[in-house]
């Protein structure tokens, strides 16, 4: 199987990873891939939001199958373009893809099929008169701690969560349309679903760590760490939000003649009324991906064929490997604020080592930032805390100036300090 894979961030290189380790791969082709990508890809270059250019590539590699990584290609049509070159391609279709492309349309689908989630208002011109005002109302019904979201993509970094009523407000008027949301308490989850828009396999349940600093502090990131398996989650909280969310939103989209075929992403909180929705993606999640995939013993060219091609109900059940994954995020000076690039990069090369925001200096091809979130290192274990201890090894390896990363990433769950609120 000759397989094209769309992206160069970490998400991208552990998904390289786990293609190329795939008996059924033969040739893998990643665009644009990063430095660490490359050693198991060739890459090619491409504008990846462009259809039209993504589906020529698509056909000029002879491609059996195209993954693509990143949410912007895929609520640009690029799935749509390749699946009309006779391709299989792993990846929602522009309409179903505005699960994530749009924060009011997923609101508008999870309403009306019943999924459990926050009260919400979508609000437009959120930053002036009648719009401003209608905010402020909003904040003022939910109360705080305050949640607005960025209405559209904001590569993870549009939601703000704060107690300040201001810069709720701040952030609201810095978007042409916003959802102000009532805050969810609980520990969150991050549950991958592998589905080809009827038949939908659940991959194990990670959680992640937006916020930059220890003990959830300082702005939100695209993700300073994750881990998997979950010892705290209750038994049968997936089987019951695969139930309750995912199925009942994967038929509401064939009703509405978007079938989402691909990798859904439900972002939940655990609360005391039960698994409620934060957010859906339309693709996989970054850095839950790096501990997910560490643990899937299952082919994966073959599971996201089957999704592609719509297959998947006749796929074998999916293996897991015993034991954690851990993943550490190394970022760069300044993020995520003002994210530095240029900075030499040395320890990258060992097992376990994801490339994110890398590349190869023209003047002498060393390594170096090129990106917020640079690399990360997951490591593996028969529990959470060996597995931190080999994630933790594997980033105090890596020199880059001015790196800065979370100490504390798993930590409460590997002491069984974390634990989920009582049920009402």
């Amino acid at each position: 199987m000759r397989v094209l894979i769309l992206g160069g961030g970490g998400r991208e290189h552990a998904l390289a990873l786990g293609l190329a380790a795939d008996p059924a791969v033969d040739h893998l082709i990643a665009a644009p891939g990063n430095p660490g990508i490359a050693a198991v890809a060739e890459l090619r270059p491409v504008e990846i939001t462009d259809p039209a250019a993504v589906a020529a590539l698509a056909v000029e590699v002879q491609a059996d199958l195209v993954v693509v990584g990143p949410e912007a290609p895929l609520v640009a049509g690029v799935a749509d373009a390749v699946r009309a070159k006779g391709i299989a391609c792993f990846g929602p279709s522009g309409a179903a893809a505005r699960i994530e492309g749009s924060k009011a349309f997923a609101k508008d689908v999870m309403n009306a099929a019943g999924v459990p989630t926050a009260r919400a208002r979508a609000v437009v011109n959120p930053g002036s008169g009648v719009g401003a005002a209608l905010v402020a109302q909003a904040l003022d019904e939910f109360g705080a701690p305050y949640v607005v979201k960025d209405d559209g993509l904001a590569a993870g970094k549009g939601v703000v969560v704060t107690d300040d009523r201001s810069a709720a407000l701040d952030h609201a008027a810095s978007c042409d349309r916003v959802v102000v949301e009532e805050y969810l308490a609980g520990p969150e989850v991050s549950l991958f679903v592998v589905t080809d828009g009827e038949t939908a396999l659940p991959l194990l349940p990670a959680q992640d760590f937006k916020r930059i600093g220890d003990g959830d502090t300082g702005p939100n990131t695209g993700g300073m760490g994750a881990y998997a398996p979950l010892p705290w989650l209750p038994e049968g909280t997936v089987d019951e939000v695969m139930a309750t969310v995912v199925h009942p939103t994967l038929a509401e989209l064939r009703g509405r003649g978007a079938p989402f075929s691909g990798l859904l992403y439900v972002g939940l909180a655990i609360t005391p009324q039960g698994p409620r929705v934060i957010e859906f993606n339309a693709r996989f999640g970054d850095p839950e991906t790096q501990v997910v995939l560490a643990l899937l013993e299952t082919p994966l060219a073959g599971l996201l064929h089957a999704a592609a091609t719509g297959t998947l109900a006749g796929h074998p059940p999916l293996r897991w490997r015993s034991g954690a994954a851990v993943t550490v995020v190394v970022a760069s000076a300044g993020y995520p604020a003002t994210a530095r690039s240029g900075d030499v990069i040395t320890g990258a090369g060992r097992a376990g080592i994801i490339h994110a925001g890398t590349a190869r200096r023209a003047a002498d091809d060393a390594l170096v930032s090129a990106g917020g979130r640079v690399l990360s290192g997951t490591g593996l274990g028969a529990d959470l805390s060996t597995a931190r201890e080999a994630a933790y090894a594997l980033v105090a390896g890596i020199g880059l100036d001015g790196a800065q990363y979370r100490r504390d990433i798993a930590a409460l769950a590997a002491s069984n300090r974390l634990d989920t609120p009582q049920r009402i």
